[in-house]
Order: structure tokens, then C-alpha cells, then sequence
């Protein structure tokens, strides 16, 4: 026991077997990795969520169409307004278009729908990025420490082999070098976990917020345009 009590992490690590320092070593990259990606993530998609929020409640405020894209387009750094955008060039698109205004009336409102989904996408994808590492921390790191730790406990093993002794005192600095693996994939993979699952709740409001915003934008250029209403044409 007193043996044990002296063991520090350090010495612990400083003893380990070259396979166990590797396994740690790409368990300290990890826990690096994973800690900034925390870090920025939790820092961007509050921020976009925040932004989104205020964004759609001051477009939704707007008289009309083109008053709300326009202070999208003058708010700072808007979720939104890559979105308004993209449907705003297939509207033009639309509009110089030489379709039958039957013909208009129906496509119309299946491109802009479908650009729309496609701006709601490609946003929450960028938001996204990154996500998919602490998804691997958190399910590889554990099995990763498990690893670094049988192959230190079977160095130990073998090295009582070579010692012909069972003592406690001979086996445990072994042991003990070979949990810490263990410990600290764990340590790696619960703020991983954690933080990976925040993350979705946080994605899962953005969506929300940028989903609401294409139904809302689709609803008002079909009111306001006159081409994209049914039995009327772009000049009425």
C-alpha cells in the first residue's frame, strides 16, 4: 500500500511499456482535439441560434417581402440570409422566365420550396462540421484506454513470469500503469458524449429556426408575387 500511495500519474506514465505511451499519447491528441472543438462549436452555434432567433422574429415584423430580405441582408452575419438568397436568384430566374403562366404558377412553388430546403441544408451541414470527431471520441476512446490497458496488464503478467513472484508489491505498479490508459480514454470519451448530444440540441433548435423561416419566406413570395399566384399573370 505504501508503494501505491507513491505512485504519481506521472511515474505511472513515465513506466508504462512504448504500446501503453502510444495509446496515451493518441488519447492526449483526442482529449486536444475534442476540448477545442468544444470550445469553438458551443461558442458558434450559440451565437447562430441567437442570431436565427432575432433574425426571423425581425423578418416576420416586415411589411413585405422585400423589406425583410433587406434587413436580413444588412443584419450581421445572418443564418438566414444565404438562404433568402438562394431562393431570391431562382425567383429571378423564374420571373425571366417564358413558361405559360399555368405552367409557372406550379413550378414555381416546387423550385423555391426545394431551394429553400436545399439552403436549410447545406447551412445546418456547415453547422455540423466537426461534429462527427466527438462522435468518435466518445465511442472509440474508451476501447482505445481498454486496449492500452489489457496490453499493459499482460506486460505485467509477463513480467511476473520472469520474476517468479505473485507479490503484490511486483504486480501492482504494472497494473496500476495500465488502468490509467483506462481512465483516460473515459475522460476523453464523457465530455465528448456530453458535449456531442448538447450540440444536437442546439442543431435541433437551429433547424427549427431556419425551417420556420423557409415556410414563412415561401408563404410571403406566393401571397406578394403576382406570378406565383394561380390564374394571374406577371403583369397583373
Amino acid at each position: 500500500m505504501d508503494m501505491l500511495s507513491q505512485l504519481g500519474f506521472w511515474s505511472m506514465v513515465s513506466g508504462a511499456t512504448l504500446v501503453v505511451k502510444c495509446v496515451l499519447l493518441l488519447l492526449g491528441a483526442m482529449s486536444l482535439g475534442s476540448w477545442t472543438i468544444i470550445f469553438f462549436k458551443w461558442i458558434q452555434l450559440v451565437g447562430v441560434r441567437r442570431r436565427a432567433v432575432r433574425d426571423f422574429d425581425e423578418f416576420e415584423a416586415t411589411a413585405d417581402l422585400a423589406k425583410g430580405v433587406e434587413v436580413l441582408r444588412n443584419a450581421k452575419d445572418s443564418p438566414l440570409y444565404p438562404i433568402a438568397f438562394g431562393a431570391l436568384s431562382e425567383m429571378r430566374q423564374l420571373e425571366k422566365s417564358s413558361l405559360h403562366p399555368s405552367l409557372l404558377f406550379r413550378v414555381s412553388g416546387e423550385n423555391l420550396h426545394r431551394i429553400l430546403q436545399q439552403g436549410v441544408s447545406k447551412q445546418l451541414g456547415q453547422l455540423a462540421s466537426t461534429l462527427s470527431f466527438l462522435g468518435t471520441c466518445a465511442n472509440a476512446a474508451p476501447f482505445i484506454g481498454l486496449f492500452g490497458t489489457v496490453w499493459g496488464i499482460m506486460h505485467s503478467f509477463h513480467s511476473i513470469g520472469l520474476q517468479k513472484t505473485a507479490a503484490l508489491a511486483a504486480v501492482a505498479p504494472g497494473i496500476s500503469e495500465a488502468l490509467v490508459a483506462t481512465a483516460i480514454g473515459l475522460g476523453v470519451a464523457i465530455p465528448a458524449a456530453i458535449a456531442y448530444n448538447a450540440f444536437l440540441g442546439l442543431l435541433n433548435g437551429i433547424e427549427t429556426e431556419l425551417k420556420a423561416f423557409a415556410g414563412s419566406f415561401l408563404n410571403r413570395a406566393q401571397r406578394e408575387l403576382p406570378w406565383m399566384q394561380g390564374g394571374k399573370t406577371r403583369k397583373e
